[in-house]
């Protein structure tokens, strides 16, 4: 299946746009996207992972860039001089590899080791999103005002 009819979708949903964007962009994929690879890893329940796997990249040629809900990672590599080549299984083309972030989910840092460029992101939920228990009080009384808050999912 290439395609998919998001018409019944956009006929009744407000404010969506950029998930059936995404969705769409899903079935374009294409194989030509698959370089370079990479893990993206659940730490625990607000931590996460992406290990992208650079071999010949070094960090200088390197270039992450977070911003909004998208995270980019580039790789140029310098220009050598030309060498004669029998086989070259390491590829030493650039790249772009874009990740999307679902919302209050940031970087935390990036380390580049043994070929292996880790990004470490945490998601952060603001206190004022997250649930709070309100306490119910008597009928005509306001002294009953306690609310608990409670850790999101």
């Amino acid at each position: 299946m290439r395609t998919m009819d998001l018409a019944p979708l956009w006929r009744s949903s407000i404010g969506f746009d950029s998930l059936f964007d995404r969705l769409e962009d899903t079935v374009r994929w294409n194989a030509d996207e698959s370089y370079p690879p990479y893990n993206i890893e659940k730490l625990g329940d607000d931590r996460y992972a992406i290990t992208l796997a650079l071999a010949g990249f070094s960090p200088d040629e390197l270039t992450i860039t977070a911003e909004q809900n998208t995270l980019t990672v580039e790789g140029h590599k310098a220009s050598k001089e030309a060498r004669e080549m029998l086989y070259q299984g390491i590829s030493g083309r650039s790249f772009k590899r874009t990740f999307s972030l679902a919302e209050h989910v940031r970087v935390q840092g990036a380390s580049f080791e043994n070929g292996l460029l880790k990004v470490d992101l945490l998601r952060e939920i603001p206190e004022a999103m997250k649930p709070r228990k309100i306490a119910i009080g008597k009928s005509g009384s306001n002294d009953n005002k306690q609310i608990e808050q409670k850790k999101a999912a």
